[in-house]
């Protein structure tokens, strides 16, 4: 088991809240996240909640919460579990001010984009075309020795599939706030295109990545060898992205590492932090 060298056994089994936010869309992220969870079963238990689709949330009585990507548009609408959502993610924020045993939370693509909405890290805009396959994250300054990113390379490698980004980061709020800058999008030379804020530290418990963490590359690449899945990845995207992203995630040092790096240090961190305090 990937934790078993850090954690002590004899302490208490620890509760994930997944926020499931892909509303009955199909997707190979909340396989990944079970798949991932299930590593570390002899530790923790897991709960999944409709967010979007049955506007169902957990409580406060859960020690770590993962809150998915999704489908459609991030912009804050105030729909109503929207708004739950968001009076959860201060809750936690507010329990982790006055409690010493604190609340673990991890944002991914879409429930990324509107937390920096929430928090002010920067503003969401819908990009130009699609970000589809795999590409380099380069890690930004308080990223290269942050200690769930501190084991990957510069740049690491990350599943990235989005319509919208997070740009122009407001750095008068990051700085007030304590926020941290975590990684940036791909170098882009040919195109004068901002590059888009890949990775935030919101706390030493709240961390978010705009990419998909996540993303097993076994998985993708049956995914992508499925005939209807591949033709049309090659319709949209071209050949050539087709045959980069297999190459891609055949490679180990690739989405393979960080898939086996950032969410389980993540989930292994907050676990011995939590046994920390228990104690």
């Amino acid at each position: 088991m990937q934790g078993e060298s850090r954690m002590d056994t004899k302490k208490k089994h620890y509760k994930v809240a997944v926020l499931d936010m892909y509303e009955g869309a199909a997707n190979q992220g909340m396989r990944n996240l079970r798949d991932i969870l299930e590593d570390y079963r002899f530790y923790l238990s897991y709960d999944i909640f409709d967010v979007r689709g049955a506007n169902h949330l957990p409580g406060l009585d859960y020690d770590i919460y993962i809150s998915t990507g999704g489908p459609g548009s991030p912009l804050l609408s105030g729909a109503a579990w929207e708004k739950n959502w968001l009076k959860l993610i201060d809750q936690l924020w507010k329990h982790n001010r006055v409690h010493e045993q604190k609340k673990h939370v991890f944002f991914i693509c879409h429930s990324f984009q509107m937390a920096c909405q929430h928090f002010g890290i920067g503003e969401v805009t819908k990009r130009r075309s699609t970000s589809f396959g795999t590409f380099p994250v380069h890690k930004f300054q308080d990223g290269i020795h942050d200690p769930l990113l501190e084991t990957l390379p510069d740049p690491f490698w990350a599943v990235d599939s989005r319509d919208w980004q997070v740009v122009q980061p407001d750095f008068r709020t990051i700085e007030r706030h304590g926020f941290k800058l975590m990684a940036l999008e791909k170098i882009r030379d040919h195109v004068d295109y901002e590059r888009a804020i890949m990775a935030v530290r919101f706390s030493d418990e709240f961390f978010g990545t705009q990419f998909h963490p996540e993303a097993n590359a076994q998985g993708m690449i049956a995914y992508m060898k499925d005939k209807e899945k591949k033709a049309q990845i090659i319709n949209n995207h071209g050949q050539a992205k087709y045959d980069s992203m297999l190459l891609h995630l055949h490679d180990s040092d690739k989405i393979t590492l960080t898939h086996n790096t950032l969410i389980p240090r993540f989930l292994e961190m907050a676990m011995y932090s939590l046994a920390e305090a228990h104690a």
